[in-house]
């Protein structure tokens, strides 16, 4: 026991020392010269917090709050168990309920973080198609989202098509991006899987830089319309623009709530059945009967729809696009979303983009060091929960990784 506890601060203190080396050049190195004072007395908070955490936790390995935990653990599966048998309607409604009255009861800063959470979550769903249910590792997915960005900002702007119109038009154009970047990536696995999709992600992004003719280039698109609808105005029925936070919010709530419930029925249908049985074995569903081809391109197909979608709708709510905005940081976001909430989890997926956009705001205060805190976080919770934070119930290996 011994032995183990001083092989714990061994490697307490080689991250302490490796995190001091990080920390110093970020507030250590300055034009005036180099200074020691401030990364020691932030180093030495962050020192003294984790060495009580361990001891805390070295204490509770002994058992000496068994006191506290024992009651805890009997309290926590009595909890479990009550929540077990609570109907899923009535929880689904409550969530519902929760979400369609948030905006009555915040302000403006608010409602724009939400929306932000939902277009996220539209595209963690899309691209849980492609990652969770069918196990293609794709590092590309914000190709869809500005294919359907640029869709309809150009056929809002050139040829004056409404929003609501463009969100099947777009949606059709993204599955086609999808399949035409799919399909050179059918017989790949693994990191070749992974690069391929990585350079069609950028190849998409250098097309919309580049093709002055159409998009605009690096200057991007202005004037694109809000989405609009017909409303009572006194005795006339009148047009309005649907263009403030509020209206805007219950329109991705719209497209959220409708993401969900597709990829759900997705998921519990003979495809998603198909998915999964590629995800974990390809050469065994090939064998079983499974057109492995076919469902890997629907698959690619699926998701960059509601890529499509959220995309269409960021370029409503922003009213200007450009190439900047479909950067590869942006696919790394998404697929992090994906991972942390758990693969394959529809609720894993809807938490880990909640996340992953309010955790930044929360820690907002702490002005420069608020991302160095929301990484660690991030690497904290891969360690302690390496399936996400809501793991898919039906989760398995892929084939490749079983050796």
């Amino acid at each position: 026991m011994t032995i183990r506890a001083s092989k714990l601060w061994l490697r307490y203190g080689l991250a302490m020392a490796w995190f001091f080396v990080l920390l110093w050049p970020l507030l250590g190195i300055k034009p005036e010269g180099l200074e020691f004072a401030v990364s020691f007395a932030i180093w030495i908070k962050v020192a003294v917090a984790a060495a009580i955490l361990l001891a805390l936790y070295q204490l509770n390995k002994a058992g000496a709050f068994g006191f506290l935990t024992r009651p805890a653990a009997a309290a926590g599966r009595v909890a479990v168990g009550a929540a077990a048998r609570v109907p899923r309607w009535l929880v689904l409604s409550v969530v519902l309920a929760a979400a369609v009255s948030f905006p009555f009861f915040t302000e403006r800063y608010a409602h724009d973080v939400a929306i932000s959470v939902l277009v996220y979550i539209i595209l963690g769903l899309g691209l849980n198609i492609v990652v969770g249910l069918a196990g293609l590792l794709d590092l590309g997915y914000i190709a869809f989202f500005g294919v359907g960005a640029y869709t309809y900002a150009l056929l809002s702007v050139h040829f004056g098509v409404s929003f609501w119109l463009c969100l099947p038009i777009s949606a059709c154009f993204a599955a086609v991006a999808g399949c035409i970047i799919g399909y050179p990536t059918l017989r790949m696995r693994g990191d070749y899987l992974a690069i391929v999709t990585l350079g069609f992600g950028e190849i998409v992004r250098i097309v919309l830089n580049n093709w002055m003719s159409v998009t605009n280039g690096p200057n991007g698109i202005l004037g694109i319309k809000s989405p609009g609808a017909y409303w009572w105005q006194g005795d006339t029925l009148e047009h309005i623009w649907l263009n403030n936070l509020e209206q805007l919010y219950f329109i991705i709530l719209a497209l959220a709530v409708f993401t969900v419930i597709a990829v759900y029925r997705l998921n519990h249908s003979r495809i998603g059945r198909a998915f999964e049985a590629v995800r974990e074995d390809q050469t065994a569903a090939e064998l079983m009967g499974v057109n492995t081809l076919g469902i890997k391109l629907l698959a690619y197909a699926l998701g960059a729809v509601f890529g499509g979608l959220a995309g269409t709708f960021f370029a409503a709510r922003m009213q200007f696009v450009s190439p900047e905005s479909f950067t590869f940081i942006e696919s790394a976001m998404v697929l992090s979303m994906v991972v942390l909430g758990g693969m394959g989890s529809i609720p894993g997926v809807i938490l880990g983009a909640v996340v992953l956009i309010v955790l930044p705001e929360l820690f907002r205060g702490f002005q420069l060091y608020r991302m160095f805190v929301f990484g660690g976080v991030m690497a904290m919770m891969m360690v302690f929960r390496p399936k996400g934070l809501w793991p898919a119930k039906r989760l398995g290996q892929r084939s490749e990784e079983r050796g």
